[in-house]
């Protein structure tokens, strides 16, 4: 199965690019820059909330009605003049829901990374928070995912599985700060710093394979 990483180079991605790019008035590059940060960070902290029958009960609700992927059906509709305020109420209490209080550190180290202000990464991820929500409602239908085994192995297939383990070690890192609003502090120094072990094995190293674009 192909990780999330990968549906943003593809057909689909790209048009989802192009519309959130539009929607919220941002850089197309600077766009895709916090889309292929942000889209594992949201996939890692939904397999965590899923890893208990209830998280996973929740999910498998949402994704069975409202998020049951039939928001990428009509992408013109959606993006033609401006995403509608109802879909972005949507995104912000699907970020809040798998985010809770790491959502304001995540969407500022993920700013300084990208070159964008918080705000604008916030905005970025409530459009793009539905979508995702849609993907994973249409992997869930495709794959017949009806328990909360089945859907765990989808949520780890499209984070890659255990071949991506780096990157995992990382999302822990940046989801698991020990509460107390300094994520960005527990956070920035490996996301920015980067100026050691660059080749491979170091947090920077493997932040240039995850997010080096």
């Amino acid at each position: 199965m192909a990780g999330i990483l990968d549906l943003l180079g593809s057909d689909l991605g790209k048009q989802i690019i192009s519309g959130v790019s539009g929607s919220t008035g941002n850089d197309s590059n600077k766009t895709s820059s916090v889309l292929t940060m942000a889209l594992p960070v949201l996939m890692k902290a939904m397999e965590r909330n899923a890893s208990t029958p209830e998280g996973a009960e929740k999910l498998m609700g949402a994704l069975s009605s409202k998020h049951n992927g039939s928001i990428l059906d009509n992408l013109g509709g959606l993006f033609e003049g401006g995403v509608d305020e109802s879909v972005k109420q949507d995104g912000a209490g699907i970020l809040n829901h798998i985010l809770g209080s790491k959502q304001q550190g995540v969407e500022q180290v993920i700013g300084q990374k990208s070159g964008l202000d918080a705000g604008s990464v916030a905005n970025i991820l409530k459009v793009a928070a539905p979508l995702l929500m849609g993907v994973l409602g249409k992997q869930k239908q495709e794959q017949n995912v009806s328990n909360s085994g089945d859907l765990s192995g989808l949520l780890g297939g499209l984070l890659g599985g255990s071949g991506a383990q780096s990157e995992q070690n990382f999302l822990e890192q940046i989801l698991d700060s020990d509460g107390d609003g300094s994520v960005v502090d527990d956070v920035a120094g490996m996301l920015l710093g980067g100026n050691k072990s660059e080749s491979g094995g170091g947090i920077g190293g493997m932040l240039g394979g995850l997010f080096g674009k």
